[in-house]
């Protein structure tokens, strides 16, 4: 049986697997897509502006999650609810939340732009900035900030062109800014001679050709879910819905963005200015993993979501345990690979030798224990796709807080540099026992 994305149906009726083939590879794609924004742009960076460039780069990162969080904030809760209604078969409520998560996309924006170019300096030092770094960092952010708003239209409504069963159409939007941000980049870095600037407009530039053709899909009048005039008013029962299921990704960035405060003031401590850089390029490569896992949960999810919705709990579970599987395959390259040839990852960003002996010695401890982090992670999107959003929540933030948050003192304390590396593995260990205790106590849902 092919699978007719158009028609929203099929998730109850398609075999799993496949369905999960056809949502799931566009969704890689697409969060790959999103995440070869930044690789390209620190790429570019190190190798047209230097290392204090990437370490600058690597300051703004804080400030980038924060403006993320709110994105997923809506972008994740409205697609997750349609789905949901849609398996329940109501495809005029499905406009409704279409409709107020664009205005509430728009409200957000325009309230972040004015605090956080308000507040920008002040923060970078918060951040852990110094004389070196925060040039790069604000010339960067006063371009990509106030230009946020178009990255927000196209990954978060992105989501809702796939779970309205247009996962194809999604991927390819996608594709077309990666193309333009990969054309602009060097042309405006090297060819205009416009450094870590040419790199922020390069991505602005690109992010708003994806959302214009976000835009147009939901403005066509063939369109499964549409815009409505109508639907644009903010209703208090559909604004609650939407926000309460994206609370979970919500927080998780928000507590990344705490994370990412506190790891770059103990890399200064510890290593000074090129640690955090260091640290900057090993989280290219971890965000890269981790986005092509997140790109199958957000295949997985419609397929859930709908299921759920239409009370056919074996589905849901086949997918689930499907995209573990998958998920973990993930996770084992990617550690094999970082733990491998991590001399050569980190030569793709600098030539920068103690910049290189730096990033060598992260990988190594930080992918220590990547081979479970697939699982981790499936589990916490899939309690997020059931609309269980405390559990959710809570997987979501036990990683970063509860255990990554603690770890980076102690082991700092003791270690050093060494220490800030390995505690990333020490809160991977404890997130996924706290994860398989969680998962055991639920099984009861699956019966």
């Amino acid at each position: 049986m092919s699978v007719n994305t158009q028609n929203p149906q099929l998730l109850e009726t398609a075999p799993v697997p496949r369905l999960l083939w056809k949502f799931a590879l566009p969704a890689v794609i697409s969060t790959l897509t999103t995440s070869l924004y930044s690789l390209i742009d620190r790429v570019f960076i190190g190798q047209g502006a230097g290392a204090m460039a990437i370490s600058g780069l690597a300051l703004t990162f804080p400030i980038m999650n924060f403006l993320t969080a709110f994105g997923t904030l809506v972008g994740v809760g409205a697609s997750t609810r349609i789905s949901i209604v849609l398996g329940m078969g109501d495809r005029d409520w499905a406009e409704r939340i279409l409709g107020n998560a664009l205005v509430l996309t728009v409200i957000i924006w325009v309230l972040l732009t004015v605090s956080c170019l308000y507040y920008l300096y002040p923060l970078l030092v918060i951040f852990g900035g110094s004389g070196n770094t925060i040039p790069y960092a604000a010339d960067y952010l006063r371009i990509v900030i106030p230009g946020y708003i178009f990255s927000n239209l196209a990954y978060s409504f992105c989501n809702i062109i796939r779970a309205s069963g247009n996962p194809t159409r999604s991927m390819v939007i996608m594709l077309i800014g990666a193309g333009v941000n990969l054309a602009l980049d060097p042309l405006f870095i090297f060819g205009f001679g416009m450094g870590i600037k040419g790199a922020a407009w390069a991505t602005v530039i690109s992010m708003f050709v994806s959302s214009v053709f976000v835009m147009q899909f939901f403005l066509r009048k063939n369109a499964y879910i549409r815009f409505k005039r109508s639907t644009l008013r903010l209703k208090r029962n559909i604004v609650r819905n939407i926000l309460s299921i994206g609370m979970s990704p919500f927080l998780m960035n928000l507590a990344a963005t705490l994370v990412v405060v506190i790891l770059n003031r103990r890399l200064v401590l510890s290593g000074g200015d090129l640690a955090m850089g260091a640290y900057g390029i090993i989280n290219s490569y971890a965000i890269l993993f981790v986005m092509f896992v997140l790109g199958l949960c957000q295949g997985m999810q419609p397929i859930v979501g709908y299921n759920y919705g239409a009370k056919k709990m074996d589905r849901a579970k086949h997918a689930f345990f499907l995209s573990i599987k998958v998920g973990t395959v993930i996770t084992v390259f990617g550690f094999l690979l970082m733990e491998l040839f991590p001399g050569a990852a980190a030569r793709v960003f600098t030539s920068d030798e103690q910049l290189v002996t730096l990033a060598k010695n992260g990988f190594r401890l930080i992918f220590m224990l990547f081979p479970f982090v697939g699982f981790q992670i499936v589990t916490s999107n899939f309690f997020q796709s059931l609309g269980k959003v405390h559990l959710s929540i809570f997987l979501s933030l036990s990683r970063q807080v509860l255990y990554l948050i603690p770890a980076l003192y102690i082991c700092s304390t003791f270690w050093g540099l060494n220490g800030v590396w390995a505690a990333t593995a020490v809160a991977d260990f404890f997130s996924i026992l706290t994860t398989l205790f969680i998962l055991r106590s639920q099984m009861k849902m699956f019966k």
